[in-house]
């Protein structure tokens, strides 16, 4: 790759913290390496999730973004809710990503694996229906391994998108029960994927990490100690992620 020339990046949030915010710490240590395209969920478009909402909603809603700025191929990152449309957007368009970063993904989006851990997912939906404070409380504590400490709730008052997380946790992890790519989808993609995973975070990212890497053939995955699905590598570590990505984007390059 040319010197001058950035990397394009689509960015994906997960379900609770917008793109900005989650990617901030990252994209001032990537300034002028990358083209970043920050992409918020279709979840909170408006003020409720949409009535026909489900993970291909969000898809398409990539492609067309994708489209809008004449990206015919683009490097992918994204992470939990926003890792899970990933998955399903290159199970559906393989050729239009050149690599594909994950920080802990919320589900692979497919029936086997919903089926395969319906125990956990049962948890998951068991918190969904909780009032918005026990939720959050439940859904963090859900995600982290025994005897981890929850992360301090933030000083002063909540941000004001907030308030529409609640109803969009409910609408993605009932997509995500809803999805309908087989397992065998993601075995199109050959391109180079990388996964990053806390030590602190539920063992079920053990597991989603052997499913990643039987599924794709140039598969890394990297596990940050002592850092967990609230407290993710590319906020906490943007340096040391930066340089995993730079590494993943510069093999995921097009020859000249």
């Amino acid at each position: 790759m040319d010197a001058k020339k950035a990397y394009p990046v689509v960015f994906l949030p997960g379900a609770i913290m917008p793109a900005a915010p989650q990617y901030e710490p990252l994209l001032k240590v990537l300034d002028g390496t990358v083209e970043p395209v920050l992409k918020d969920l279709e979840l909170y478009r408006d003020a409720a999730p949409p009535p026909d909402y489900s993970v291909d909603v969000e898809v398409q809603a990539l492609r067309r973004v994708a489209d809008d700025r004449h990206l015919h191929d683009f490097h992918l990152m994204a992470y939990s809710g926003g890792g899970a449309v990933a998955l399903a957007f290159i199970a559906t368009y393989p050729d239009r990503v050149r690599t594909l970063a994950l920080s802990e993904p919320a589900v692979i989006p497919s029936p086997a694996w919903m089926r395969a851990e319906a125990a956990y997912y049962a948890e998951i939906q068991a918190a969904m229906a909780l009032r918005p404070a026990d939720q959050l409380r439940e859904f963090t504590r859900l995600n982290l391994r025994p005897g981890v400490v929850p992360p301090p709730t933030p000083p002063g008052p909540p941000p004001p998108w907030m308030s529409l997380r609640p109803a969009g946790l409910r609408a993605i992890n009932a997509a995500f029960h809803n999805t309908h790519l087989d397992l065998d989808s993601f075995r199109q993609y050959r391109r180079p994927v990388y996964l990053a995973v806390g030590s602190l975070t539920h063992a079920i990212e053990e597991r989603k990490a052997k499913t990643l890497a039987d599924l794709f053939s140039d598969f890394r995955l990297e596990v940050y100690e002592g850092r967990h699905h609230f407290d993710p590598p590319q906020r906490a570590e943007p340096e040391r992620f930066a340089r995993a990505l730079r590494e993943l984007w510069a093999r995921g390059e097009p020859a000249a």
